[in-house]
């Protein structure tokens, strides 16, 4: 038994000026399931895939079936989530003949890996057979995957804020990895350990890249703004605040930075850096979107690289940022 004044810190409550889960010590949950729905229906009804066939998406959920939940004890997250999905697809030729088919995801879960997902695409009973199947069958399901890869992303962001409260002392407690997490891509090869040398003065570098991209500014500014855009090409969780001062974290926390211009269709300035840097050393990002009728040239001018990170911020770019976006979206063209 605790002496008289040395009370068990997992009792104590007037600490807290709401007198709230000291420690978080005590086992907590929160029910997401309706949260869940919405959010599956919404990022199941934005796929979308084209070719020179013609292009299908997804017009319908009509199966959310299941539940989600996160757990937390002594500080630590859990998630459980169960899912059965249906969704009806439609595609259109390029000569206008309209076809008709289904999505079957009978297992979306916690216990189960993005890879290992069941999708499920056939055509309606007596639709005539087509290319689109084919596509729907590729690059739609891959789509599918990535969408339902960040909902995971989204349970662990967006949905947890608040579960975690402040110890006694006032810091906050790590929160632990569920079972299945999000298929992440890291930029370069790095450790998930912020670096350390505050007020080093490092010597850094600047350098230029320019590529080309077959679609409009409209649409390629909106890929680097848009939160779930930024997260189908870089296949992780992520958070994108579009707005000037608005900071972004992607990858799981590997990239961080504050968005520090915007202009519509022309520009983006931000402060960017890998979480390996020395602590609070930022490059300045500059992106100059400019129209070349049918295509968009992007040039990237990154100042105030550490010497030593050139070669893999310059690859990173490039790689993570540039080819997967052409991938991801279809905006594939020519390199410099």
């Amino acid at each position: 038994m605790a002496k008289w004044g040395e009370g068990d810190p997992r009792w104590i409550v007037e600490e807290r000026a709401d007198a709230t889960n000291v420690n978080n010590w005590h086992w907590t949950e929160r029910d997401a399931t309706n949260w869940s729905s919405d959010k599956l229906k919404s990022l199941l009804m934005g796929v979308r895939v084209e070719n020179e066939e013609g292009s299908g998406e997804v017009t319908e959920v009509s199966k959310v079936e299941g539940e989600a939940s996160i757990n937390n004890r002594k500080g630590k997250l859990i998630f459980f989530y169960e899912w059965n999905l249906q969704a009806t697809w439609t595609g259109e030729s390029k000569t206008g003949v309209k076809y008709k088919g289904s999505i079957d995801v009978p297992n979306l879960s916690d216990e189960n890996d993005m890879e290992d997902l069941d999708i499920s695409v056939s055509l309606s009973k007596d639709e005539p057979d087509t290319p689109l199947l084919a596509l729907m069958r590729s690059t739609g399901t891959e789509k599918i995957r990535t969408v339902l890869g960040s909902y995971v992303g989204y349970l662990k962001t967006e949905f947890t804020q608040g579960m975690i409260l402040p110890t006694a002392n006032g810091m906050f407690q790590h929160t632990s990895q569920p079972r299945a997490s999000v298929n992440k891509t890291q930029i370069g090869t790095s450790s998930s350990t912020p670096s350390a040398h505050a007020g080093v003065k490092i010597p850094t570098c600047k350098f230029s890249l320019k590529e080309t991209f077959l679609t409009s500014p409209q649409e390629l500014y909106r890929v680097f703004l848009n939160q779930e855009m930024v997260q189908a090409f870089t296949h992780a969780a992520a958070i994108v605040e579009a707005e000037k001062g608005g900071r972004f974290r992607m990858l799981d926390g590997n990239v961080i930075g504050e968005f520090q211009d915007l202009v519509p269709e022309e520009r983006i300035v931000m402060k960017w850096r890998y979480n390996t840097w020395p602590s609070e050393h930022y490059a300045t990002v500059t992106l100059s979107l400019s129209d070349r009728g049918s295509e968009t040239e992007l040039a990237l001018c990154c100042r105030g690289v550490p010497e030593s990170e050139e070669e893999r911020t310059r690859e990173g770019w490039q790689r993570h940022y540039f080819d997967s976006i052409k991938q991801t979206f279809g905006y594939g063209a020519r390199l410099y």
